[in-house]
């Protein structure tokens, strides 16, 4: 049972009955008239049949009572006989098949002018212009001579590739930088190998190029990656010949071995002021402690308290010897029933002199008067002093051997680089790469039209709604 609602009439509804009319052959002023004139016809706008058999099956008597000039238009269309009908379904499908070809000739016009031309210019640019270059692969790793039996953390990391993640990545960081750049066109005319009449216009560096200019090629032209796992750097270097190419790579990384070198030498050269100041310092030291003992001898006027002591108990072990030997002579004469006196006396006297000379060295070596100093004052005072000679004399000793540890590590390569890939000149070129090359600019080129693409139909429907 048909539905006697009429449809709602949306702009997508009255954009379809203004194609609908215009197909049919329905003259309309507008969107809203074409949607009246195919509603008084009784045609289903949102349908996509539109043949002519349709508008036959319509009601005719409800379009002439719409407007007298459609009815008779549309009257006489329902008259028409079925060869008349049949031409004019192939007539619109002709039309159709020419609009899709239109179509198909302006979509392939489209590729061809915005993805097939640009590419064939890249490919052409790659296999016939583009200048041939050379890249040379090299690796190395720097390494550090640590003093033996290391402990700690620097023994756990020692041989792994975080020891020297610094130094690692300040070679890096020096190797892609202008200085680095600078200082290889000064000993090997890196900006002049890349201005030379064989390479391309697009590769060759100007003749006028500043440095900024020079700069941007050598980042494009030197690569350096660094592992931090293995500790491993790679250095890629690519230039218009394969001789030049190594001896860039060789430079680069001769340059890169001086820099870790510089890294500690103000610390080596600090250790050596050091050591040098170090013992300067002990030998001034050494020498006043060798003239205080000097002048404590020349004051006191004993070359050696030891053996002006052993020589004074000598004498007095002499002495005590003659006073024993004096006391059992005198005890045999007082042990005569007569003893002789004369003799008795004189020994007596021989043993107080003894005494007295004993009594005396005695004082002497550990008395001091106003005009004499013991010996046991002199031997401490020398004692002081050459005790003090000889710890000056072992600091300096151990500041000679600081000093000459300094020299030796300050004559050393404490950093180096140990070379894991040498660098070698390839025998074929490395870039360009044409195939993958003209591959990827068609792969850019045709994402570029297709978002284009994309981009203008979204626009043209949000107008067109």
């Amino acid at each position: 049972m048909p539905n006697d609602q009429p449809p709602q009439r949306t702009r997508q509804y009255l954009r379809k009955a203004r194609q609908k009319a215009r197909r049919i052959g329905l003259e309309a002023d507008n969107d809203e008239h074409a949607a009246q004139l195919l509603e008084e016809l009784g045609i289903d706008v949102l349908s996509d049949d539109v043949s002519l058999t349709n508008i036959g099956n319509a009601n005719p008597e409800k379009a002439v009572q719409g407007s007298p000039e459609v009815g008779e238009r549309v009257t006489a269309d329902f008259m028409l006989n079925d060869a008349d009908r049949l031409a004019e379904v192939h007539a619109i499908q002709r039309d159709l098949i020419r609009r899709r070809r239109v179509r198909l000739f302006l979509l392939m016009l489209r590729l061809m002018f915005f993805v097939v031309l640009p590419t064939f210019l890249v490919g052409r640019y790659y296999y016939t212009e583009a200048a041939d270059m050379y890249e040379t692969e090299s690796e190395f790793v720097i390494q550090k001579s640590e003093a033996a039996g290391a402990s700690g953390l620097g023994a756990l990391f020692s041989g792994t590739g975080l020891a020297n993640s610094a130094d690692s990545i300040t070679v890096q960081g020096y190797l892609t930088s202008r200085e680095a750049m600078m200082r290889l066109d000064e000993e090997y005319g890196y900006r002049a190998h890349f201005q030379q009449d064989f390479i391309d216009n697009l590769q060759r560096l100007p003749m006028d190029a500043s440095l900024e200019d020079a700069y941007k090629l050598y980042e494009k032209n030197v690569k350096v990656g660094y592992d931090l796992s293995e500790g491993i750097i790679h250095l890629e270097v690519i230039a218009a010949t394969p001789e030049a190419s190594q001896a860039f790579s060789e430079a680069l990384i001769g340059f890169a071995e001086e820099r870790v070198d510089d890294l500690s030498k103000r610390l080596r050269e600090d250790q050596m002021k050091g050591a040098m100041g170090s013992y300067n310092d002990a030998e001034a030291a050494m020498l006043e402690a060798q003239n205080t003992v000097l002048g404590l001898q020349q004051a006191r006027g004993v070359l050696s308290a030891d053996a002006e002591i052993a020589a004074q108990m000598s004498i007095v072990n002499s002495l005590e010897l003659q006073i024993e030997d004096k006391l059992l002579s005198l005890a045999e004469i007082l042990d005569n029933p007569s003893p002789n006196e004369i003799r008795a006396d004189i020994l007596q006297r021989e043993i107080e002199r003894r005494v007295e000379r004993v009594a005396e060295l005695r004082t002497k070596l550990t008395e001091s008067s106003n005009n004499n100093v013991s010996l046991a004052t002199i031997s401490g005072e020398l004692m002081i002093a050459e005790t003090n000679l000889m710890t000056r004399q072992l600091m300096l000793q151990q500041s000679l051997e600081l000093m000459e540890s300094a020299r030796v590590d300050a004559n050393r390569q404490v950093r180096y680089l140990s070379i894991g890939v040498s660098p070698v000149a390839p025998d074929v070129p490395t870039y360009p790469r044409k195939l993958e090359n003209t591959i990827l600019a068609l792969v850019i080129f045709l994402g570029i039209y297709i978002m284009l693409s994309l981009t203008v139909s979204i626009l043209r429907e949000q107008v067109s709604v």
